[in-house]
């Protein structure tokens, strides 16, 4: 089959084109996957900081001990850990808050804010053998 002389070239136009079109459809899918990545780090930080306050003696070290465990996320300014409980008796819980900034300087040209702003619940109950200080 022979192309005709008015579809020369008309393949390089497309290319031309579609090429910027692909690239911002796929800036916008890594810029979703970090924001979906974030909100999964967030999540597993509270799950981990609300752990780790449910083993403490009493409501001071747990605050301590949920800070510490918050720790490791990526945050702009560091994780914002909240703690707050019941009167820390067997059978209590605890609920601990983590909040995070997450830079998304990366892809804020392509519809996404410089920074985003999380945050994540986690509420366990209080060990009934915690730790004896």
């Amino acid at each position: 089959m022979t192309r005709g002389r008015g579809e020369r070239g008309s393949m390089a136009v497309e290319a031309v084109l579609l090429a910027p079109v692909m690239l911002i459809f796929l800036l916008f899918i890594v810029g979703a996957a970090r924001i979906v990545e974030a909100k999964g780090e967030i999540d597993g930080a509270a799950r981990d900081a609300a752990r780790a306050a449910s083993v403490q003696r009493d409501q001071g070290s747990a605050a301590a001990a949920a800070a510490e465990a918050a720790q490791g996320l990526d945050c702009a300014g560091g994780p914002n850990v909240s703690l707050t409980g019941t009167d820390w008796v067997q059978g209590g819980r605890v609920r601990v808050t983590v909040g995070c900034v997450v830079d998304l300087s990366a892809v804020s040209g392509f519809g996404f804010a410089p920074s985003f702003s999380m945050s994540s619940t986690s509420v366990v109950p209080l060990e009934q053998f915690r730790r004896i200080q």
